[in-house]
């Protein structure tokens, strides 16, 4: 591995986990699977690392598991390691092949599946079992692994009526079979899901909509690589029909996903590499996603604007806007944590966020985070459009170069609640030229 590579990835480890797209960056994740439960969402990724010196690791390199739960509206809280590869107790050491997990609750008792290579050598993954009663841990591990399952990608299915299915796979066919009430084996033996186009798929996820079964998963195209495609079956075991991609192929990478309601809404989670650069330190990210009214699905688009609603005390990222006029972004300079920065601000040229979340109008202030190399002048937040009503005026001053940051702070001038479009508008003293990068802007009491 390249030194700035490592490089790259320590200043990562170092950053907060408030984000747009991708989600969070304090830490590579991939795979991520979005389960809400009493109202409150949780993401179960896999985790990608560098490969420590010496060590002759796949060529994904994934040690443990992290999980995740959306706090406010912007922020994901990081519940650190919840299990390491060491502590599978059927698992072979120092594999780093701890790949794409699932959880999924039945009654009072959260199931968490995941694949690991096998100390006996009977697979090439087995998938194993943890059990809480909370959906954040900590878990208490099986034993041994499923009898009668080998594969990778463990997706989780509880039907209306308590049945639950697991579905696995990773190849040119991938597998379901019903579990028992125990949710620790299956109640019969693995079938093919039939009805799927050929090629390589895995990272299998199904969902119900309207009495329909959809059945998701990565598909490889041999003159495209990994898109995101979906059949639709009358019955979880299937023969399911084909209806093509919900998502495209992401710079010819791999992609991992999956879909949840999340108040009223659908969402579709998977993996990017747009913080790394690099295909095997991956991010997981999400985007909201629509249904035709016949049922099928409109093809999701990869966004930085995302799912999040930013509300007091969290970070606006207007890099990851709703539209932008006369400016740019780019990859953040100087010692700032990993991201993007809006750039190149001239006389007039402005940029929305919609669905900033200024919850019950306690706000007073508002900060914004600028770098500024010789340009004085001032920028405005503004409601709705352009020339809309002023909440906020930044002056612009020299903070040390156009790399140098500081966070300045500025009372706003109107108690504004809910949630709204803004708008921020640049002013340059010397008309056309530049005027300041700004990083983010925050609300605060």
């Amino acid at each position: 591995m390249k030194k700035s590579l490592i490089l790259l990835a320590v200043s990562i480890m170092l950053q907060s986990v408030t984000s747009q797209n991708p989600l969070v960056t304090h830490i590579f994740t991939a795979d991520p699977t979005a389960r809400v439960y009493d109202g409150k969402l949780y993401v179960y990724p896999s985790h990608d690392i560098v490969p420590p010196k010496g060590t002759e690791a796949p060529r994904f390199c994934m040690p443990d598991y992290h999980l995740f739960s959306l706090e406010g509206g912007n922020t994901w809280k990081d519940y650190g390691i919840i299990l390491d590869q060491n502590d599978v107790p059927w698992g072979a050491k120092n594999s780093y092949g701890m790949w794409a997990p699932d959880c999924i609750k039945k009654g009072d008792t959260y199931y968490y599946y995941y694949p690991a290579k096998p100390t006996d050598g009977s697979a090439f993954r087995r998938i194993g079992i943890g059990t809480s009663k909370s959906p954040t841990g900590p878990f208490k591990w099986e034993a041994s692994y499923i009898k009668g399952v080998s594969g990778i990608d463990p997706g989780l299915l509880l039907d209306d009526h308590g049945k639950a299915y697991l579905y696995f796979g990773g190849g040119k066919e991938l597998f379901v079979a019903p579990l028992k009430d125990n949710m620790k084996e299956i109640a019969a033996d693995p079938i093919k899901v039939e009805g799927l186009p050929a090629g390589y798929k895995e990272g299998s996820f199904c969902f119900k909509k309207d009495g329909k079964y959809y059945f998701t998963f990565a598909h490889v195209f041999a003159d495209e690589g990994y898109s995101i495609g979906y059949a639709i079956s009358d019955n979880p075991l299937g023969p399911f029909v084909y209806q093509g991609k919900i998502m495209d192929n992401i710079s010819n990478g791999t992609n991992h996903h999956s879909v949840v309601n999340y108040k009223g809404r659908w969402i579709l989670f998977y993996h990017y590499w747009q913080i790394s650069g690099y295909n095997k330190l991956r991010s997981m990210c999400a985007d909201y996603m629509e249904f035709k009214k016949d049922g099928t699905i409109k093809k999701v688009k990869p966004t930085m604007r995302g799912i999040n609603s930013p509300t007091i005390g969290e970070e606006i990222q207007v890099d990851r806007h709703n539209g932008i006029h006369n400016a740019k972004t780019a990859f953040v300079g100087g010692d700032e944590p990993l991201g993007w920065m809006v750039c190149d601000t001239k006389m007039m040229s402005h940029v929305q966020f919609n669905s900033v979340d200024f919850a019950d109008g306690s706000a007073t202030k508002m900060q914004a985070r600028v770098a500024c190399g010789q340009r004085i002048g001032h920028f405005e937040v503004r409601i709705g459009n352009s020339k809309g009503k002023l909440i906020a005026k930044f002056p612009i001053e020299y903070t040390g170069g156009w790399s140098s940051w500081e966070t300045i702070e500025t009372p706003l001038l109107e108690k504004v609640t809910g949630k709204q479009n803004i708008v921020v508008v640049f002013h340059s003293d010397w008309g056309s030229d530049k005027a300041v990068n700004l990083n983010w802007l925050k609300l605060i009491k």
